[in-house]
């Protein structure tokens, strides 16, 4: 006996299903969900084996089947057409598409459901990062770029200041550069750069990873700033990051690194949150979507304040992420270093390296003056002025990308 949910919102077939399900001495009707949510729901009772629903559902996205096989249902998809949906059912992960002229045969083609359909559980992360990757190589046309995240711990220690810095320098050098806002507390690198606009470029993209339509429509979410590059805004309100599903920010930084380098800018909170999502979305936590941007990173550049309190932060992350991503690549900054502290570099990098393994340390001069200026003119670092700061940069993504710059 297989116990089906169905959910068709109103579709011209939606009685014959009914009629058909009822018919067929394998099938019981648990229930007719009235939308995705309640599809979702239902589907988490853990009491059904397979859904009935139509290809063109309102809602119905990539993270709602990948969650509907991770709890055991199979999924079927009716359409009045196959052929012209055959292309969105497989973004979206359908297998199987029905046609409405023959949903009639809906039990025996449910009961036919491969039960190789169902996933075996995903990868740990730290299964998946144990995988070596190699050093970020020069680029060259036609090859993938690398995507950059930039983390560090709580206290401001400058992520999004070194993330537009990083991007900024790698497109000076001709490197075509996507910049992502991904910090699930709320989007600040475009308010840094004076862009005063509303729209979240990266809702408006994950969205369409989630759905299977980014290849169509990425360009249109993207802001651009220079001829080399480009920016995925963050969320408007921090309230708004439960909108992004499970696995749409991974998507879509595999999707962007196949135009050229990426520059993540994220959250500051690795651990999962203990209390779980009480809303029982498709995302456990808020901060898992920084753990999912640096499970895709290539590298990841951990930042943390050159003071006492903020070296001590940045030691407790450095350890942090030895446990959750042991194997990627981490490249350490050591940011606002100035000679009143009463320590040398030697001094941290001495520190820093019986905390935990990482590929080097890079300081950046406390240069509040060059950060000043591109702040209020609402600038990249690299258009405000040749500085101390600016040189620091450039001899960072020296050290990563392995690009000389350009003089």
């Amino acid at each position: 006996m297989i116990v089906v949910l169905l959910v068709s919102t109103g579709e011209s077939w939606e009685s014959r299903a009914l009629a058909a399900l009822a018919d067929h001495p394998g099938t019981v009707l648990l229930k007719r969900c009235v939308d995705v949510a309640d599809l979702l729901a239902a589907a988490r009772t853990g009491q059904a084996e397979a859904a009935v629903l139509a290809v063109d559902l309102p809602g119905l996205d990539q993270g709602v089947v990948d969650e509907l096989r991770r709890e055991g249902v199979r999924v079927l998809g009716v359409a009045d057409d196959p052929g012209h949906t055959a292309p969105r059912a497989a973004r979206l992960g359908v297998a199987t598409v029905l046609s409405a002229a023959r949903v009639d045969e809906l039990g025996p083609v449910l009961a036919a459901l491969p039960d190789d359909d169902l996933p075996p559980p995903p990868a740990t992360a730290t299964t998946t990062a144990t995988i070596p990757r190699a050093a970020l190589p020069p680029p060259a046309p036609g090859r993938p770029g690398r995507v950059l995240a930039v983390w560090g711990p709580g206290g401001a220690p400058g992520r999004t200041t070194l993330a537009t810095g990083l991007a900024g320098e790698l497109a000076r050098r001709g490197l075509s550069t996507l910049l992502v806002d991904a910090d699930p507390y709320g989007g600040a690198v475009a308010q840094q750069l004076g862009i005063l606009d509303e729209v979240s470029g990266l809702l408006a993209a994950t969205r369409l990873a989630a759905a299977g339509s980014l290849d169509e429509r990425f360009a249109a979410t993207q802001r651009r700033l220079t001829d080399q590059l480009r920016l995925l805004t963050g969320l408007p309100r921090p309230d708004r990051w439960p909108e992004v599903r499970a696995g749409a920010l991974a998507a879509l930084l595999e999707r962007a690194r196949h135009e050229g380098q990426v520059v993540v800018d994220t959250g500051f909170a690795l651990a999962p949150d203990p209390y779980g999502d009480p809303g029982g979305s498709a995302r456990p936590d808020r901060d898992s979507l920084t753990r999912e941007a640096l499970e895709a990173a290539d590298d990841v550049v951990l930042v943390g304040a050159a003071d006492p309190v903020g070296l001590a932060r940045l030691a407790r992350a450095l350890g942090e992420l030895d446990e959750h991503l042991p194997g990627t690549p981490v490249r350490v900054v050591v940011n606002r270093m100035r000679s009143t502290l009463g320590w040398r570099e030697a001094d941290v990098v001495g520190l820093l390296d019986g905390i935990g393994r990482h590929e080097g340390v890079h300081f950046l001069p406390d240069d509040q003056a060059a950060v000043d200026r591109a702040l209020v003119a609402g600038r990249l670092l690299v258009e405000s002025g040749d500085s101390a700061l600016r040189r620091a940069l450039a001899r960072l993504v020296d050290a990563l990308a392995g690009v000389p710059a350009r003089r």
